[in-house]
C-alpha cells in the first residue's frame, strides 16, 4: 500500500531511489514521505482514519524502510521521525519530566500571576489529577494563547467545515469530543490537513505538536515563540545556548531547575 502510494507521485520515486542508494532518508525526503502518505490516507479514509488504518500505514513505512523503524516506540511515525532527527533520550524528555519536574513548579509560578478568570481556569485544569497521558513575541492573553495551541471541536459537527474556515497557518491541536471535559481524540491541524495523534492524552498530543515543527521545518507561531522556546531549550534541551531566548524564559528555567 505504501509503495503504491509513493509510485503515484514523482517525489515517491526520488524517495525510493535515495533509500536504495543510502539505506536512509534525508530530512527533505522524510518530510516528503510523510506528506505523501498523510495525503494518501486522508484521500482513502477521510479526515478521521481509524486506529487500525493508521497502524497499517505505520507498518507499511517500517516494512518498506526498515532502517527508519524506532524499536523503542509505538507512538507512530511523528515520534519515530523526531528520534531520527535527534535521539531517543531527547524525544522522551517531555513525557518523562513533565509531571515530576516541571508541572508542580509551573503551577506554583502561575499562582503568583494576576488572578484573571483565564488564569484561574487554567490553574483549576492543571491541578486536576494527571492524565493517563530575532523576533519580538507579540502580547497575548492566557485564553488567547490556549486557543492558539488547542481548538475544541464538538464531535457531532463537521471537521471539514472547521478546516475550511480555519485561518491558521501554524500547526495546532484539534481536540475532538462531546465536550471540553470529554475529549475522544486529538489531531494536529496543518495546512488544512489532519495528522491523528497517536496518544489519547493532552500531554502526549502536545509532545507530538512540538515535534511536528521540527519534522516539517516550521517556525514557531510568533505569539507563542516564548512558550515553544521554553519547551525546546528547557524541557527537550535542544540548542541550549544557541537559540535566542527572552530573559523571562531564562529566568523561569533557572527558577524551575534550581528550586527544590
Amino acid at each position: 500500500m505504501v509503495l503504491a502510494a509513493l509510485k503515484e507521485k514523482s517525489k515517491g520515486d526520488e524517495i525510493l531511489e535515495e533509500y536504495k542508494a543510502t539505506e536512509t532518508l534525508s530530512n527533505e525526503m522524510r518530510r516528503a514521505l510523510v506528506n505523501i502518505l498523510v495525503g494518501h490516507m486522508t484521500e482513502r479514509h477521510g479526515r478521521i482514519p481509524t486506529q487500525k488504518q493508521r497502524e497499517q500505514y505505520a507498518i507499511g513505512i517500517v516494512s518498506l524502510f526498515p532502517s527508519l523503524k524506532d524499536p523503542f516506540s509505538k507512538k507512530g511515525y511523528v515520534n519515530q521521525d523526531f528520534v531520527l532527527l535527534f535521539d531517543l533520550n531527547t524525544s522522551s524528555k517531555l513525557l518523562e519530566r513533565w509531571n515530576g519536574t516541571f508541572k508542580p513548579k509551573i503551577i506554583q509560578e502561575a499562582r503568583n500571576l494576576t488572578k484573571t478568570s483565564p488564569v484561574q481556569r487554567l490553574l483549576m485544569s492543571a491541578e486536576k489529577a494527571p492524565e493517563n497521558g530575532r523576533k519580538i513575541a507579540a502580547k497575548i492573553s492566557a485564553s488567547d494563547a490556549v486557543e492558539k495551541l488547542v481548538v475544541f471541536h464538538k464531535s457531532c459537527c463537521s471537521i471539514d467545515e472547521h478546516l475550511r474556515k480555519s485561518q491558521s497557518h501554524q500547526p495546532y491541536l484539534l481536540a475532538v469530543g462531546r465536550s471540553r471535559d470529554v475529549i475522544d481524540s486529538y489531531y494536529i491541524a496543518l495546512d488544512n490537513k489532519l495528522i491523528p495523534c497517536q496518544t489519547a492524552g493532552s500531554l502526549g498530543a502536545l509532545d507530538e505538536l512540538f515535534k511536528v515543527h521540527y519534522i516539517f521545518n516550521i517556525s514557531y507561531d510568533n505569539t507563542l515563540i516564548n512558550f515553544y522556546t521554553f519547551l525546546q531549550t528547557t524541557v527537550y534541551n535542544i540548542d541550549v545556548g544557541k537559540t535566542k531566548e527572552a530573559p523571562r524564559v531564562k529566568e523561569l528555567r533557572a527558577k524551575l531547575l534550581n528550586s527544590t
